[in-house]
């Protein structure tokens, strides 16, 4: 006998999928959909599929974005000359929780990590290099997480990077190691753009 009705196994089988959902977790959102209004399901199922429909990729940073280029690249306010180089979109959003760091961002969308088959071939690096040579770029600050995979991926583009006549910056040691930057706090962050080094 099944412990689920199918509609509900599969429903469950799916919320799992999701990243840092659980068995029981999944359980009690499906649970929680289950007894919620209809419209309540339709909203949050049309919420999703708008945003699969309508989210993109910057052309210029690889941030998500409704309109292309985003609002980072194209913010006359904002400092062409300084790009901080971050993992995923979600980082982006810890660099600005700190309302200090006023330059455009590039995401990489990954880490370097050869045990999971992921080589800079599979970093969103080539837009990058197309805005160091337009010669406009004065510094790099690299903000990826301090881990094994994300101080590989800073050495990695400060050796790709450096020849190429950019100050490559580091983020300081403000945010704990073995931590990811989605979890910092904006103090934190602040004091982790403020203390960067150079590579």
């Amino acid at each position: 006998m099944k412990d689920y009705a199918e509609p509900l196994a599969r429903l469950i089988d799916e919320l799992k999928r999701l990243p840092g959902i659980g068995q029981k977790s999944a359980q009690r959102i499906a649970f929680h959909l289950e007894r919620a209004p209809r419209e309540d399901v339709e909203r949050l199922a049309a919420a999703i599929l708008d945003a699969k429909d309508k989210i993109r990729l910057c052309s210029v940073c690889n941030n998500l974005t409704e309109l292309d280029p985003c609002e980072y690249c194209t913010d006359p306010r904002r400092d062409g000359e300084v790009i901080c180089v971050v993992e995923t979109p979600y980082n982006v959003i810890g660099v600005e929780k700190t309302r200090e760091f006023r330059g455009q961002y590039h995401v990489l969308h990954g880490v370097l990590s050869p045990l999971q088959g992921i080589g800079p071939d599979q970093l969103k690096l080539k837009n990058l290099l197309e805005r160091l040579r337009s010669g406009k770029v004065k510094e790099i600050i690299v903000a990826t997480s301090p881990t094994v995979e994300g101080e590989a991926t800073a050495v990695y583009l400060s050796k790709l990077i450096k020849p190429l006549g950019v100050k490559v910056s580091r983020i300081a040691m403000g945010v704990p190691v073995g931590s990811e930057l989605e979890f910092a706090d904006e103090v934190t962050m602040l004091k982790a753009i403020e203390g960067r080094r150079e590579m």
